[in-house]
């Protein structure tokens, strides 16, 4: 499984020859200006929540990739199926398995609002199972005791991509805390230095997770890792 930082919350997930895209937010954030979004390639597309910083290049995608397939609660499906995009709506505690492995989607708190005002429904995250490998994409979240349950319900984690960029979300201490309660040492930060209130020092938050016995990966935007 391959992974690659697209920056702020947003990834490229290839597993064999199937790619999925999460919270594809690109366009407009000046720190990924060198990925283009025309021509990313996607057969699915997951999206934890509806605020602009997580949706904003959906349509685009999607409309320059016909066949693909969005992934997300009820209403953010639903609201996309009214502009004719193909969904598979789920919600908090159900899992379902696809051609490409087994989605589970999982409590986050945060808010939800579609770009037009519209009810985005409750925010979550994915638990991914591919390759027998799992990874757990948070979302946008405090740090929440439902992350106990992730270890209790899912496969053992590989990876854990996590909010650390406060503010918004957890920062990188509430994070490593998440990181004992999902039972998984190794980190993928993101959701942070984007825009001003989430700046953070990220020599700090190495040193955090080092001093706690994790691992905090950072990757540059458009960097790849594989598990």
């Amino acid at each position: 499984m391959r992974i690659t930082f697209l920056g702020h919350a947003s990834f490229q997930i290839e597993i064999d020859n199937t790619v999925l895209l999460i919270d594809p937010f690109i366009s407009a954030n000046e720190l990924a200006s060198h990925i283009d979004v025309n021509k990313l390639k996607a057969d699915y597309i997951l999206i934890t929540h509806g605020h602009q910083d997580h949706v904003l290049d959906v349509e685009t995608i999607a409309k320059n990739n016909p066949e693909a397939k969005l992934i997300s609660n009820y209403e953010i499906i639903q609201w996309y199926g009214e502009k004719g995009l193909n969904g598979h709506p789920m919600n908090h505690g159900g899992k379902f398995t696809f051609d490409f492995g087994t989605l589970k989607y999982v409590s986050a708190i945060h808010s939800s609002i579609l770009p037009d005002g519209s009810y985005g429904g409750n925010p979550g995250g994915f638990v991914l199972t591919a390759l027998d490998k799992t990874v757990y994409f948070a979302g946008d979240t405090a740090l929440t005791m439902d992350m106990k349950l992730i270890p209790e319900t899912c496969p053992p984690l590989d990876l854990a991509i996590l909010p650390i960029g406060d503010n918004f979300t957890m920062g990188f201490e509430d994070a490593s805390i998440a990181a004992d309660f999902v039972q998984c040492n190794t980190v993928l930060g993101c959701h942070y230095n984007t825009f001003p209130p989430i700046k953070i020092d990220l020599d700090k938050a190495q040193q955090h997770f080092d001093n706690s016995g994790k691992k905090l990966l950072l990757p540059e935007i458009g960097e790849s890792i594989l598990i």
